[in-house]
C-alpha cells in the first residue's frame, strides 16, 4: 500500500458520499498533516445553495476550524480531481505545502465540469473578459483610507 492510499481512498469516498447525498459535484477532498487527516470535505455547491462550497474550500474550513487557525502550513491536500482556479488560489491562501489529485481537468470536463473557460478568462486582460473587473479610481483614497485602517490596527494578525 503507497502511503497516499489512506488519503486519496477517503478523498474518493468523501466524493461519492457527496454525489449519493445529492451536495454537489463527484469532489473530496483531505488535508493531512503528520500522515493524520486533520480536516476533510467534499463539494457543497447544491446543498449549501454555495458556489464557493468546493471540495477543497470545504476541507479548508474543516482543517482551519479544527486547527485553529488559518495557516495550514505543513499540511498536504489530497482530491480526487485537480483543483479549479478558485480552488488553487485557496489552497495558496491557506500554506497547504503540497496538492495531490488522482483525475486530470479532462476528466471532470468529459463530466461536465469545464475550468478551462476560467483559466482562458484570467489569462485575458480585465477590460477584456467577460465579466470585466473595472476600476473606479474616483473612490481611490477613500478606499485606500480603509486600507489604512488595517495598518493602524495595532491587534492586526498579517496573513
Amino acid at each position: 500500500m503507497s502511503q497516499h492510499e489512506p488519503f486519496m481512498k477517503r478523498a474518493i469516498a468523501l466524493a461519492r458520499q457527496g454525489v449519493a447525498g445529492g451536495h454537489g459535484g463527484p469532489f473530496g477532498a483531505v488535508i493531512v498533516r503528520d500522515g493524520k487527516i486533520i480536516g476533510e470535505g467534499h463539494n457543497r455547491v447544491l446543498s449549501s445553495i454555495d458556489p464557493t462550497a468546493h471540495a477543497e474550500v470545504t476541507a479548508i474550513r474543516d482543517a482551519a476550524k479544527k486547527e485553529g487557525q488559518f495557516d495550514l502550513s505543513g499540511t498536504e491536500i489530497y482530491v480526487n480531481g485537480q483543483p479549479c482556479p478558485m480552488c488553487m488560489s485557496a489552497i495558496f491562501w491557506a500554506r497547504i505545502g503540497k496538492v495531490y489529485y488522482a483525475c486530470a481537468p479532462a476528466d471532470a470536463e468529459a463530466i461536465g465540469f469545464d475550468d478551462q473557460e476560467f483559466y482562458r478568462q484570467l489569462a485575458k486582460p480585465e477590460g477584456e473578459r467577460d465579466t470585466p473587473a473595472i476600476q473606479l479610481t474616483e473612490f481611490l483614497e477613500e478606499a485606500r483610507d480603509s486600507y489604512q485602517d488595517w495598518i493602524r490596527r495595532e491587534a492586526r494578525i498579517p496573513y
